[in-house]
C-alpha cells in the first residue's frame, strides 16, 4: 500500500488497528489523537513510516498544523481518514445544551476541519480521498440513548454527501467516501458522554479486524458510500420502506 494516509483518532479502537494494519502493508502514517502516550504507543507498533502529531482535532488551528506536519514529512497527502469521534448516552427528553455542542465537535466540526484543510491540496493536485467514518445509526436513527450521535453522524453523512457532488464537477480526481460501522468491539460505548455499555460485550459486536478491511479496501476501491457489514443496508432500506413498522419491531435494534 503505497499511500500517505493521516488517521485521526489514532490512538484506539478503528483508527489504531487501521494504523497497524496499513502500516504493515506498507502505508506512511500520520497519526492524530489527543492521548500523547497512547499515539506513540500506536505509532511505533505501526512502522519506522509513522508520524504521531499530538492533535486535538476539535481545534481547526491544530488540524491545520497537522496537516502541515505530514507534508512537511512526506510531501504530499494520498488519503485522510476523519476517524476521530464520541458517542452519548442521553435521550432526546435529557439532552442539554452542552450535549448537543460536544457531539457536533467531536463528530462533525472536527471531520469538517479535516476535510477543508486538505482539500486545497487536493484541489492542487486532483487526486486524494477524504473518508469520514460515520455510523450506521447515521442511516438508522434507531437507538434512542444514542440520539445526539445519531443525529450528528446524519449531518456529518450529508456533508459528505454534498462535498462529494461538488467536487465530482471541478475535481472528478477526488473521492469523498463515507464509511458506516455498526456495533464494533472497541471502547466506544465505555467511552461515551454519560457512560454506556461496553460494547466489546454487546452481542454480535463486529470485530474489529473485520471493520477496519472493509475501510481499507475502500482506500484500495473508493466508492462513496460503504457499510462495515453488507447486512445494514438491507436494514437501512427496509426501515425506509415502512419506518413505522420498523420502530415499532422490538428485534429491530442494533445494539451500541
Amino acid at each position: 500500500m503505497d499511500k500517505v494516509i493521516v488517521i485521526t483518532g489514532a490512538s484506539g479502537g478503528i483508527g489504531a488497528e487501521l494504523a497497524r494494519v496499513a502500516g504493515a502493508r506498507g502505508a506512511k502514517l500520520v497519526l492524530a489523537a489527543r492521548r500523547k502516550d497512547a499515539l506513540e504507543t500506536v505509532a511505533t507498533r505501526s512502522g519506522r513510516d509513522s508520524l504521531a502529531v499530538v492533535t486535538d482535532v476539535t481545534s481547526r488551528a491544530q488540524v491545520e498544523k497537522l496537516r502541515d506536519a505530514a507534508l512537511q514529512r512526506f510531501g504530499h497527502i494520498d488519503v485522510w481518514v476523519n476517524n476521530a469521534g464520541r458517542g452519548i448516552t442521553r435521550s432526546v427528553a435529557d439532552l442539554t445544551d452542552e450535549d448537543l455542542e460536544e457531539m457536533w465537535r467531536a463528530n462533525v466540526n472536527s471531520a469538517l476541519y479535516g476535510m477543508q484543510a486538505v482539500l486545497p491540496h487536493f484541489q492542487a493536485r486532483n487526486a486524494g480521498q477524504i473518508l469520514n467514518v460515520s455510523s450506521t445509526l447515521g442511516r438508522l436513527p434507531v437507538v434512542p440513548h444514542r440520539s445526539a450521535y445519531s443525529a450528528a453522524k446524519h449531518a456529518l453523512n450529508a456533508l459528505s454527501a454534498c462535498l462529494r457532488q461538488d467536487l465530482h464537477k471541478t475535481h472528478p480526481g477526488i473521492h469523498v467516501t463515507v464509511v458506516m460501522p455498526g456495533v464494533v468491539a472497541t471502547e466506544f460505548g465505555t467511552n461515551a458522554l454519560g457512560g454506556g455499555p461496553d460494547s466489546r460485550m454487546l452481542p454480535g459486536a463486529q470485530r474489529v479486524e473485520e471493520a477496519v478491511e472493509v475501510i481499507l479496501d475502500a482506500i484500495a476501491h473508493p466508492r462513496p458510500e460503504v457499510f462495515t457489514r453488507p447486512a445494514a443496508q438491507q436494514e437501512v432500506e427496509r426501515y425506509y420502506r415502512d419506518v413505522a413498522a420498523y420502530e415499532l419491531d422490538p428485534g429491530a435494534r442494533p445494539g451500541r
